[in-house]
């Protein structure tokens, strides 16, 4: 028999996702829980991997991506945001952005680094830092809107510290970073050598007219950054795990160290199909606005309910208060409202330091209108 395992996770547990998701599926309640769309894929991309697939392209790709994939990739970031990736040198494709966060914090993060963590926090960071001996350094962000304490975050640099993580639009609050908070970034970093892993998965979808500021427009910070996008969850096919990654060359030397170990080759007809679909710049362009048509049909849906709120100003989710209705904790309420009312929701306080609880659930709306009518009829009954 094996000696007993030392574990590189010894505190890990099963994730809010896993824990929410098993106990609505039990309750067979209406899940609004994780971040996966529940309309249908544009059949014009499944019609493009199908030909891709018929085509011959079913063995691996090169271990950095197709390369019109990665000139597609190049042509959107120039247009969007003014920086230009050397398509062979700067874009790796990744299986999902996870993968990609994984690997960059391996790239880069020793043991003994500290690296900076903005909470709450998507919960993959902070794993990927302790299995390659890193320390995770948190900075809460600020009440209920949560805004980031730019001096706090400075007070908290030190000499070890190896790598900020940033994540606009963020999950899971729906909040976005203003063009001051990456002037703020920018500035805070000058004269160090400190890294930045930018998650900007949620890039195309920010509201009200609002600008997504990826990393990428700031010189000062794009020559420090890994910036990770998805095209999971811009083309509604997250079980595609399909992304990519950019970074200025010194970086993307050392990504592609780990990468090439690691995964090697991402899905090749998928791949094909994206280099296609991608080129029509109205297929990622407009979902803003069909985002925020349903974060609006489900925000005015639910406004005669006893949950207050703030329009989410990006990605696909909207926080909801409860603090006018109960006195639980966050966790006990997300529960109870699966056993009892029907409806999975995700609590905040999970991914706060310290556990830190204000009364905040978590709802997805990239669902079908019928879905999020449902759902709304059973929010206002609570």
């Amino acid at each position: 028999m094996a000696k007993s395992i030392r574990s590189k996770l010894p505190q890990a547990t099963s994730s809010i996702f896993t824990v929410i998701g098993k106990l609505a599926r039990e309750h067979k309640a209406l899940n609004l829980s994780q971040g996966f769309p529940n309309f249908p894929v544009d059949p014009k991309l499944i019609d493009l991997v199908e030909v891709a697939m018929r085509q011959g392209y079913n063995q691996y790709a090169p271990m950095e991506g197709i390369y019109s994939l990665r000139q597609v990739i190049n042509e959107k970031i120039s247009r969007l945001y003014g920086k230009h990736y050397h398509p062979d040198k700067e874009l790796t494709m990744v299986a999902g952005a996870t993968q990609g966060i994984f690997t960059a914090i391996t790239a880069v993060v020793h043991k003994g680094d500290e690296v900076i963590v903005f909470k709450p926090a998507y919960d993959c960071y902070e794993p990927a830092i302790a299995i390659n001996g890193g320390v995770p350094v948190f900075v809460q962000m600020k009440g209920k809107e949560f805004k980031i304490d730019w001096d706090e975050f400075r007070a908290c640099i030190t000499s070890k510290t190896r790598l900020v993580i940033i994540n606009t639009p963020h999950n899971p609050t729906g909040s976005i970073l203003s063009a001051s908070d990456m002037k703020e970034l920018e500035v805070s970093l000058k004269d160090t050598d400190i890294l930045v892993l930018s998650d900007e998965v949620y890039e195309h979808m920010v509201f009200d007219e609002e600008q997504h500021q990826s990393a990428s427009k700031y010189p000062n910070l794009s020559e420090r950054t890994f910036v990770m996008a998805s095209f999971g969850k811009t083309f509604h096919v997250t079980g595609w795990k399909m992304g990519y990654c950019a970074a200025p060359e010194p970086l993307m030397k050392e990504f592609r160290k780990v990468h090439e170990y690691n995964v090697y080759a991402i899905n090749h007809p998928i791949q094909k199909a994206l280099a296609t679909y991608l080129a029509d710049a109205s297929n990622y362009l407009h979902l803003a606005s069909f985002l925020q048509q349903k974060r609006d049909l489900f925000i005015k849906a639910i406004a005669p309910s006893r949950f207050s709120f703030s329009p989410a100003k990006g990605t696909y989710f909207q926080l909801v208060d409860y603090s006018a209705i109960s006195d639980e904790k966050d966790v006990e309420f997300a529960s109870r409202l699966i056993s009892e009312k029907g409806i999975a929701s995700i609590p905040i306080s999970v991914f706060n330091v310290d556990q830190l609880d204000q009364k905040q659930l978590r709802f997805c709306f990239a669902k079908t209108d019928d879905t999020l009518m449902k759902a709304a009829e059973i929010i206002n009954k609570i």
